[in-house]
């Protein structure tokens, strides 16, 4: 009788043990495929973190990758010219705002600002927000600037030769070693000429406020030069002027200078 007893316990305990066993196991399976079944939207939104308020000096925004796609930072930790991936140039440490980067990890635009008054009270400022031409520079800029009370706002469009930027600057930088500086200035005069026609670099349209309080639009042609300008100035006067190659004013509508 106690022998049957003692088989009749190891039974119960055994199927008690198979029962937890079996219940956890069932357990851990109906969790993972519940996590399965997460949509890939719910599972990624389980990883975010989310913050009421962050103090950051610098945040980079990256492709899987690891190529840059927007670095937002302060003065110290600004980043310098980037070419697919590469730093070119000149040191970063200069351009507290937010800088774009295209596909291939090369800079292509930002928004920079600054503001500061000196001993005397004096401001100088800056707000910049420019878009650059594939692997070049600023085609397409958005400025306010000040210093010693003087004040241009505006936008403005340049056109811009087919130069590769990274292979400008290398040439540039080899040109600055020269000790000759005759040479060194002949050599930078070639280096900043026109390509095929084109001129490295030519303003084509500016629309703002210039430093004499004027509102201004101005047209101009291929090589940079102005050939219609718009102006109401800070007096209220209106005109269109029509300009040559030279800047000469050849024609004027509206009322004349004051």
């Amino acid at each position: 009788m106690s022998e049957r007893s003692d088989r009749l316990e190891r039974d119960v305990r055994f199927l008690k043990l198979y029962a937890v066993t079996t219940t956890v196991i069932m357990g851990v399976g109906a969790v993972a495929a519940f996590r399965r079944a997460d949509p890939p939207a719910a599972r990624e939104h389980a990883a975010h973190e989310k913050f009421t308020e962050i103090d950051v000096e610098r945040i980079n925004v990256v492709e899987p990758d690891g190529k840059y796609r927007l670095v937002i930072s302060n003065r110290p930790r600004s980043i310098g010219p980037i070419y697919k991936g590469k730093p070119f140039g000149y040191p970063g440490g200069g351009r507290p705002g937010l800088i774009f980067f295209n596909d291939e990890g090369t800079e292509n635009g930002g928004l920079t600002f600054t503001g500061k008054t000196d001993a005397n009270g004096s401001a100088t400022a800056s707000t910049h927000m420019s878009f650059d031409q594939f692997n070049s520079d600023q085609v397409l800029n958005l400025d306010y600037g000040e210093e010693k009370g003087k004040r241009v706002i505006g936008v403005s469009v340049n056109d811009r030769a087919d130069v590769d930027i990274f292979e400008w600057v290398r040439q540039r930088d080899s040109i600055m070693k020269m000790a000759d500086t005759a040479a060194r200035a002949a050599a930078m005069r070639q280096l900043t000429a026109p390509r095929n026609g084109v001129p490295f670099v030519a303003q084509r349209m500016f629309i703002g406020r210039d430093p004499a309080r004027n509102a201004v639009l101005n047209l101009s042609d291929p090589n940079g030069k102005p050939r219609l300008r718009l102006t109401v100035d800070s007096l209220g006067t209106a005109r269109i002027e029509f300009l040559d190659p030279t800047g000469k004013v050849t024609q004027t509508i509206g009322e004349p200078r004051k």
